[in-house]
Formats: structure tokens, sequence, C-alpha cells
């Protein structure tokens, strides 16, 4: 597993993002944190490249974020593309999911984490 970069200066910013979370947010934090995803290791709010995402699992070089209102006006919907691209181009895969469904719908917004967790793991 290679190291991807960061820029060092987004660590305090992801600090800040880490004690004012979403409820979104917290809600899959409480299903993910202490490896409870099939013993991966995942950490929030993580620095990559120049950009810091949701959710990180470094072993599986997984990233999974959430997108609130704020994300779906047409300009926010091509910068989160442009930044996924960027990202998936370093090697890094993505899941993706409403704030509702994590709301809503968390039984399938887990099987479906635990689903592509055990076939990477195959």
């Amino acid at each position: 597993m290679h190291h991807l970069p960061y820029d060092k200066d987004l660590r305090t910013f992801s600090q800040y993002l880490r004690t004012n979370s979403t409820t979104a947010e917290i809600l899959l934090w409480q299903q993910l944190k202490n490896r409870q995803m099939h013993g991966f290791l995942f950490n929030r709010q993580k620095p990559l490249g120049r950009y810091i995402v949701d959710f990180y699992c470094k072993d599986l070089n997984l990233v999974i974020e959430i997108d609130g209102d704020s994300h779906h006006t047409e300009e926010a919907e091509l910068k989160d593309a442009l930044r996924q691209e960027i990202l998936e181009n370093m090697g890094v895969y993505f899941l993706r999911y409403d704030d509702m469904q994590i709301k809503n719908e968390m039984h399938f917004v887990l099987l479906s984490i635990s689903s592509v967790v055990t076939n990477f793991r195959k």
C-alpha cells in the first residue's frame, strides 16, 4: 500500500470538521469506528491530496462520502465529480451516499459498505 500525499495545512481544518460533524456523519461514524466494519480501521475527516474526505480506510484505499443538501446544486456536483476524479486517479475507490440515506436507510448503507469491503478482501 503506497502512502497518499496530503496538504499538511488541512490538518487544523480536518480537526475542526471532526468536532463539528453533521448528524449523518455522526450516525455513520458510530457504525465504522473501532474497526466495527470487518475489522478495518476508518478515519474521519481525513486529508487526502488537497481535499478532506468524510471517511477513509487506508488498508482498502476506500473513501466514503456523505452528500448533504449543499452538494445538490449543479456547481457543487461538478466540484464533487472533479474532486472524486482527482482522488480516483490517485488510486482511491469511492462510495457516496446521500445524507438522507444515512439517516433513513442505515441498514442498506451498512450492507452496501459491507459488500464492498468483503469484495476487496477477496
